[in-house]
């Protein structure tokens, strides 16, 4: 899938909220506060309009659970950059579970709502709506999970992170954050909708040095 790999630079410069320095807590680094997160989603909004000449072919896909509600914060920025494009009418939803590869390990996993927008998925833009980007096997599968509803003209994938560590050909087209991590890290993107709270993106087993006592944090697993 194209990509567009400076297309987070904005974001980057002005990263976490705090002076654009991350900062830690009892649930790790925080690298994307409130501000920046939604700063981040007005860029990608702006940038899925401009590629697509207009939103009036657009529809949005959010993949469980929190490009749900990604996607539905990117529609009413969308409508208000171009009324034309209609929260109501161009945004679903989309479950992969039964197409993702990793089933036999997890088979317990349960299957969630696939909701297509009312305007359909034939010959539109379908931009796929993720939270995190890693190994790229949740997109395949949504690509999988596509082909069996429709033919799209095109499809695009906007994800608020990208962390890297991908075994698959996939990169995003439209992203609010490159984030480089090492595989034994975990990225988590807590929103208000869903965690509560205010919106943020934390990592945490980054190993970060205490400049007090020269000592480091102890290291997590990454998952997604």
């Amino acid at each position: 899938m194209p990509g567009t790999p400076d297309s987070s630079a904005a974001a980057d410069a002005q990263s976490s909220g705090n002076g654009g320095i991350p900062h830690d807590s009892d649930d790790g680094t925080t690298v994307l506060g409130a501000s920046d997160v939604a700063r981040a989603l007005t860029r990608i909004a702006h940038e899925i309009v401009e590629r697509a000449k207009g939103a009036q072919d657009v529809v949005l896909l959010g993949i469980p659970t929190r490009g749900v509600t990604l996607a539905a914060r990117l529609a009413t920025r969308l409508a208000a950059i171009d009324p034309v494009f209609d929260p109501a009418r161009d945004v679903g939803e989309l479950d992969v579970t039964m197409y993702r590869d990793d089933l036999r390990r997890q088979p317990t996993r349960a299957v969630g709502p696939t909701r297509l927008p009312e305007a359909g998925i034939e010959g539109k833009t379908v931009v796929l709506v993720d939270d995190v980007l890693f190994s790229g096997r949740t997109i395949r599968a949504a690509l999988d999970a596509i082909g069996d509803l429709g033919r799209p003209r095109a499809v695009r994938l906007a994800c608020l992170v990208d962390r890297g560590h991908r075994e698959l050909p996939i990169r995003p087209d439209f992203v609010g954050k490159n984030l480089p991590t090492a595989t034994s890290e975990r990225v988590r993107v807590r929103l208000a909708e869903v965690d509560g709270g205010e919106d943020a993106v934390l990592i945490s087993g980054r190993a970060v040095v205490d400049h007090a006592d020269d000592r480091a944090s102890d290291t997590g697993r990454g998952t997604r």
